[in-house]
Order: C-alpha cells, then sequence, then structure tokens
C-alpha cells in the first residue's frame, strides 16, 4: 500500500470513456468484464455480465464497482487485471459457498476479530443497519468482522446473537485501538501547508479516526490539541490530520480538501471526498461540492469561525 501511486499504462484520456466506469476507456471496459467473465467460468460458473453487476443461473449478484476501482488503481495496468480479477473472483466464491463465520467461530475467537468501521450512507441499507451511529453527515460508523480473506459487515440480525451491543462497540474500538500504524507521511508544501497521512493495508486504517485521541500522539508525539484536528478519510486504507494548533490550519485546509477529493476518486472502498473538524469525538463537515459540482468549497459555520478568530487573536497577541 503506497500512499501515493503512480498511475499506470493506460489508454489516453480523450479515447471514449466507459458508459458506467469512466475511469475506464470503453475498450478497457470490454476488457476488464471479459476478463470477469471468464473468471467466473473458470470457476465453473456462467454469467451474465451486465454494466455494473454480473449474475449466475442461481440469482446471486455481484457488484463490479470494487473490482474496477482496484484494476484502475493497479499499477501494472490491464496486463495485471487478469490475475487480479482471478483471485478476486475466487475469494468472492469461497466466501459466498463457505458457511457463515458467526456459525463455525467461537464467541471469543469473534471479540477478537471486531472492529468499528466507518462508511459512507452510500450502499448502507438503514432497515438491515438499524443500529449504525452517524458519526458525521453523510458517514456511519458500523461493526465488522475481519476474516483471513473478507471484511463481513455486521446486520442488526447478525449483531443479536452476539451480546448486547454496547459491550461489542467498546470490545470493537479497544481492538482499533490495538492496531499498529502501518505507514506515515508528512505531506509540505510550498505555501507552508502540512498535514500526516496514515496508510495501510488494514480496512480499518480510515475507521481509526474514531480513535484520533491515540493516534494523533503515535505519529506525532504530542497530545491532541483541546480545539481538536483537521480530518479526512478519502477511503478505508487511508486517514489523513492536521492537529489544531494555529492558523496554519487554513492552509491545511485547502490543502487536505484537494488531497482527499482525489484520494476518493476512483478508489475501492472509498468513504468520503470531504474534510471534517473533529473535536472530541464529533466530526463536523467543512468541505463540500461547489454549486456546478465540480470543484470544492470551504464551508466554515458559526464555531468553527469563532475557534479561527480566537487563534488568529491568540497568534497576534504572540507576535
Amino acid at each position: 500500500m503506497r500512499i501515493f501511486r503512480r498511475g499506470p499504462k493506460r489508454d489516453a484520456k480523450d479515447a471514449p470513456r466507459d458508459a458506467e466506469f469512466s475511469f475506464f476507456s470503453a475498450d478497457e471496459g470490454t476488457r476488464f468484464r471479459g476478463e470477469v467473465r471468464a473468471a467466473f467460468a473458470e470457476q465453473g460458473l456462467e454469467v451474465d455480465v451486465y454494466a455494473d453487476v454480473v449474475t449466475d443461473s442461481g440469482g446471486r449478484q455481484f457488484g463490479l464497482g470494487n473490482l474496477a476501482a482496484v484494476c484502475h488503481n493497479d499499477e501494472r495496468g490491464p496486463r495485471g487485471w487478469p490475475a487480479l480479477i482471478r483471485r478476486h473472483v475466487g475469494m468472492v466464491l469461497r466466501t459466498m459457498d463457505a458457511p457463515s463465520a458467526l456459525d463455525t467461530m467461537a464467541p471469543e475467537q469473534i471479540r477478537a476479530q471486531l472492529y468499528p468501521r466507518v462508511v459512507g450512507a452510500e450502499g448502507l441499507d438503514p432497515q438491515s443497519f438499524g443500529y449504525a451511529r452517524s458519526v458525521a453527515p453523510g458517514l456511519y460508523e458500523i461493526l465488522a468482522l475481519d476474516l483471513p480473506e473478507s471484511v463481513m459487515m455486521l446486520t442488526d440480525e447478525a449483531l443479536e446473537p452476539l451480546g448486547e451491543f454496547q459491550a461489542l462497540r467498546e470490545q470493537a474500538l479497544y481492538n482499533l485501538r490495538g492496531l499498529p500504524v502501518e505507514m506515515h507521511e508528512t505531506v509540505e508544501d510550498d505555501d507552508g501547508s502540512r498535514f500526516e497521512v496514515l496508510a495501510g493495508e488494514s480496512f480499518y486504517t480510515a475507521s481509526r479516526v474514531l480513535a484520533l485521541d491515540l493516534v494523533v500522539p503515535q505519529v506525532t508525539g504530542a497530545v491532541l490539541p483541546a480545539d481538536g484536528a483537521l480530518v479526512a478519510m478519502p477511503f478505508r486504507h487511508q486517514l489523513v490530520f492536521h492537529a489544531i494548533h494555529d492558523t496554519g490550519m487554513l492552509s491545511a485546509l485547502n490543502a487536505m480538501a484537494g488531497f482527499a477529493a482525489a484520494g476518493f476518486a476512483d478508489t475501492p472502498g472509498a468513504i468520503s471526498p470531504y474534510v471534517y473538524w473533529w473535536r472530541g469525538g464529533t466530526m463536523t463537515q467543512l468541505s463540500d461540492r461547489d454549486d456546478e459540482g465540480d470543484g470544492l468549497r470551504i464551508v466554515i459555520g458559526e464555531e468553527f469561525q469563532e475557534l479561527l478568530e480566537r487563534l488568529v487573536a491568540e497568534q497576534g497577541g504572540k507576535g
């Protein structure tokens, strides 16, 4: 897992685009779906391939969005797609055909592999995840079971026999706080902006925003300030933050807004393209799409404006 990825060799951007996945050219989209069909055939399954999903004769559906994004971001380009797709299809079928881990794992093993996960509202069925906790506009915290080849997002029905929800959540947070920092890089620009980027293979890297009070000292060696931090979770393998000490947060906010939007685009496990103000565990959204929908704008509410004015006054007094 690299924090910054080099682009693979691909068709030119002015080539006709795929109607469903615009990061593919039309030819790349055709090639991708052909490789998907071949991978299922190797597993003994004939499937009908549609723009964003395949179905088998039993009516099972397999979404293609995440797999397409994985292929798009693979540094080898299309030559690496066949092996990648075969591996993914094999994993998906093994997971679907195996007995439920909830029926085969001991209760203590389930608790040891339980984690909270921050996800976007898109694709989250409110009828199946009624317990999901809102952590910011459009973002929710759910519980997930970490398995060797997959992550099982736990529905209301799955959680019911496991015990009292609050105890399960506390165990999940305990497990999250025990994760190591896999990769860290400080991003600095000539304009003085500076922010920290955590990256890792763990599906819960971005979700470590729920334990930011521990993450910040782990990474920076300093306690998280009372005014909190700017945070972004572009996709599941990346957490971005800037601890708020002074008005330098303004340049960091602008830089993080662009960084988060770029990391969110066309990425597997995308969570949010926006920047948030984390304070005491509460997150307030600070960036948004502009009115035209093709750019970004910073949205500062009354409380954040008061914070900014206080920091300006404090910094002026020190000068």
